[in-house]
């Protein structure tokens, strides 16, 4: 589903550029991706979009601090709720987005979520909403973990 996600971050600059479902899983399928995966990734951008669009189902203006119950702190992990924290505090994610961002991520049958699934979710939310992280933001975002070396601090 990911790999899906991805795909339609890079080929369509804007949510609005894509195609309606039918015809959207079509080119999907043709480019080779699975059935079921299409048709996964389609529900949860579905779900992502509806979220997206109604935001009076979630305090936007909060200002408080975010805790996490053990079955987000399990499903999520530490890392993902670290770098959460981090987009947050960068002012990349407002409340209602992190709120998105915890609520698409606990929609996963993973556990713990991956670090990359997790700044796909981010981009994803991000290209919905038609924003686009800066450049420092989107290199965190989209560059891959395993094959970067680890930053200095000096």
């Amino acid at each position: 589903m990911f790999d899906i996600l991805v795909y339609l971050y890079e080929t369509y600059y804007r949510p609005d550029a894509c195609p309606e479902p039918a015809a959207l899983a079509r080119k999907l399928s043709a480019v080779g991706f699975d059935e079921e995966e299409i048709s996964e990734a389609l529900v949860w951008l579905t779900d992502l979009t509806a979220m997206a669009v109604e935001p009076q189902l979630l305090t936007a203006g909060s200002t408080g601090t975010r805790f996490y119950v053990q079955e987000e702190c399990d499903t999520l992990g530490t890392a993902a709720i670290g770098f959460i924290a981090f987009l947050e505090s960068a002012k990349v994610l407002s409340p209602l987005q992190r709120e998105i961002v915890v609520e698409r991520a606990l929609a996963l049958d993973e556990s713990p979520v991956a670090l990359g699934k997790l700044k796909v979710i981010v981009l994803m939310l991000l290209w919905s909403q038609g924003k686009e992280p800066d450049a420092l933001m989107f290199d965190d975002l989209f560059g891959g973990d395993e094959e970067r070396a680890p930053r200095l601090l000096h």
